[in-house]
């Protein structure tokens, strides 16, 4: 039974969404084509032996990755307010656990990626490249998105401080497609 009201239109699927199981599925056909030919010319326990020992070395790095944030953040917790933050000690280690996990996933494409995130040249240059991306959405974000509440969220102070505390609007300040919501009444 149709009451006459427009049926919603669903979102259109970006491309990324469209195209990232097709990547996905030939990354994985390329991956085994490529230990199959290692496979013919090397034998199979040379195979075998590239996929464990980089699966080990990928448990290292990760390890030594965990460790490292682990050790920043207490030293961060431990220190004095007011303090110089611990600078340097986690630059890329996000990307140094990225590079562990591909090692640790089968396959010789993935080692190699793997590989290359664990020089450190590559991990500064992918993780500044990263944040100038991350920074070009967040300021390009429109109203009503993930983004834009991303942007909200920071506070502009010319010292740098970060203020402590809750953000309480006034009935009828918000905007006009917010509700007001009644709050209950203080008691002392």
């Amino acid at each position: 039974m149709t009451t006459g009201a427009p049926t919603p239109t669903a979102p259109r699927r970006s491309r990324a969404r469209t195209l990232a199981p097709l990547g996905i599925a030939a990354w994985l056909v390329l991956e085994i084509w490529l230990l199959t030919l290692v496979a013919g010319a090397a034998g199979g326990f040379a195979v075998l032996g590239l996929l464990v020992g980089a699966g080990v070395l990928g448990t290292l790095v990760i390890k030594r990755a965990g460790r490292r944030a682990f050790t920043n953040l207490t030293q961060t917790l431990q220190q004095q307010p007011g303090a110089a933050a611990p600078t340097g000690s986690g630059e890329g280690n996000g990307l140094l656990m990225l590079g562990g996990l591909l090692l640790m996933l089968p396959g010789l494409v993935s080692d190699a990626l793997g590989l290359l995130l664990l020089l450190p040249p590559v991990r500064t240059r992918l993780g500044r490249s990263a944040e100038r991306s991350l920074e070009r959405r967040m300021r390009a974000a429109s109203p009503g998105t993930l983004g834009n509440a991303f942007q909200q969220v920071r506070i502009h102070r010319p010292d740098g401080k970060v203020v402590q505390g809750e953000v309480i609007r006034e009935p009828g300040a918000g905007r006009p497609d917010e509700p007001d919501f009644p709050r209950p009444p203080l008691t002392p």
